[in-house]
């Protein structure tokens, strides 16, 4: 937690300083700092969150503070505002607009203040100081261009590193593929917002702040978009959830088995280094592993699979891997379905995963307080020739912390979070 103490302390000493420096000098250019000011409060006014729940991002409010952090003139008129106040105004703003979220509680606002903070800062720093300076009054078109969407590369890069740092805190995830995830992000929604920040700030040092209102338009009907993709996704990992419940309804599994699986697969996945499609593949046959039980005749005992006879396992699995194809999902998830029971030198590493972590949930449920570690002793045990020793050991470490794999669990009773792979609060990303 050093790391994120030192965040929030640099955020908030940048802060303190910015606030002093502004109030000291004065508010320059009252109407620019405004319209700013309004429109990045919009911003955070209508964060939304993905449909996994992992990512909450403000695109406009992003993309006007940068473009405030880059801002030259004002319709041909040279600005008088500094990088301090810069800062204090994206700072002024993003508060005001995370107010419904922190009344709500569905904000984590410290993270996303020093986030926004520090790299709105960032920016400020890299171009307000040479441009009042007068070192870019001769650069001009594409060379003026190219040097906004360099700035902004590189706050993007900054930003990055910051919410995969702020993420590691959190969950105690791997630092490097959080990074490489954050990198990703970069090409979707993050260059929508480097480049409606760098186009902003050229409009508005040509016609004015007439350019804000037609340049944010088109990035709210990108959030709009956003929003419904956002929402057909949640209602497809629901459909899936509900499916897995099947065997539950039918009696071959206890109640929460399949969710237990999914929510201990996901962490022992990040564990491991899996992100994005990789997960999400993982979580969906984590819930349908057991789907296969549906197509029995006689049903396995308290649903236990993992005690069977290798041949009755592959047997299951393949009956399970047939259902799931006929179900539309992706062709990976039916694939690690099926191939769960296979000997794990040969398996996929998310069939190697589901066949451990539901190993290991079926052995401890019922077994009273010595139930984890015994199950977990059987595992070792058993990883010469069942189970993948780096997955156990992996496994191992996610039971070792402190509220781990249990802060990606799906919230009971219909909750807000709706995928399996929501992290614990506080994981703020792009914007």
């Amino acid at each position: 937690m050093t790391v994120l103490r030192l965040i929030h302390s640099a955020a908030a000493l940048v802060s303190a300083a910015c606030l002093t420096v502004t109030l000291w000098t004065g508010l320059h250019d009252r109407g620019v700092a405004l319209a700013f000011g309004v429109l990045v409060t919009a911003g955070e006014l209508t964060r939304w969150s993905d449909a996994e729940g992992r990512r909450q991002a403000a695109p406009l409010g992003a993309a006007c503070s940068l473009a405030y952090a880059l801002l030259g003139a004002d319709d041909g008129r040279p600005s008088q505002h500094d990088a301090a106040q810069v800062v204090t105004v994206v700072l002024v703003a993003t508060v005001l607009g995370a107010v419904p979220h922190i009344w709500s509680g569905h904000s984590p606002t410290a993270d996303h203040l020093a986030r926004r903070v520090l790299t709105v800062g960032f920016a400020a720093v890299c171009f307000q100081p040479l441009y009042n300076q007068g070192v870019f009054a001769l650069w001009s078109g594409p060379a003026y261009a190219l040097l906004l969407l360099t700035l902004l590369a590189l706050t993007s890069l900054c930003g990055a590193v910051l919410a995969a740092a702020l993420a590691h805190c959190r969950t105690r995830w791997p630092f490097g593929p959080l990074l490489r995830e954050e990198l990703r992000g970069l090409l979707g929604i993050g260059s929508a917002v480097c480049a409606t920040g760098a186009v902003m700030a050229l409009a508005v040092a040509v016609v004015g702040l007439w350019a804000l209102p037609v340049f944010c338009l088109p990035m709210l009907l990108v959030q709009l978009s956003l929003r419904r993709y956002a929402a057909v996704r949640a209602t497809y990992r629901q459909t899936i959830a509900s499916l897995a419940r099947a065997t539950e309804i039918a009696g071959c599994t206890p109640a929460g088995h399949a969710h237990r699986v999914a929510a201990l697969s996901q962490a022992v996945g990040r564990d491991l280094g899996l992100t994005g499609p990789e997960l999400t593949v993982l979580e969906y046959a984590a819930l349908m592993h057991d789907i296969g039980q549906l197509s029995l005749v006689d049903p396995v005992p308290g649903g236990a699979t993992s005690g069977l006879p290798a041949a009755e396992q592959r047997r299951i699995a393949l009956l399970g891997g047939a259902v799931v194809r006929q179900t539309g999902v992706d062709p990976a998830v039916a694939v690690v379905v099926e191939r769960q029971a296979d000997p794990y030198p040969e398996q996929p590493l998310a069939a190697r995963i589901v066949r451990a972590v539901n190993a290991y949930e079926e052995k401890a449920r019922d077994a009273g307080p010595e139930g984890p570690l015994r199950a977990l002793e059987e595992l070792r045990l058993g990883s010469a020739g069942s189970y993948a020793p780096e997955v156990v050991e992996s496994l191992a470490r996610v039971l070792a912390r402190p509220r781990g794999w249990r802060g990606t669990a799906p919230a009971p009773g219909g909750g807000r979070r709706t995928g399996l792979s929501d992290p614990v609060p506080g994981w703020v990303t792009h914007g």
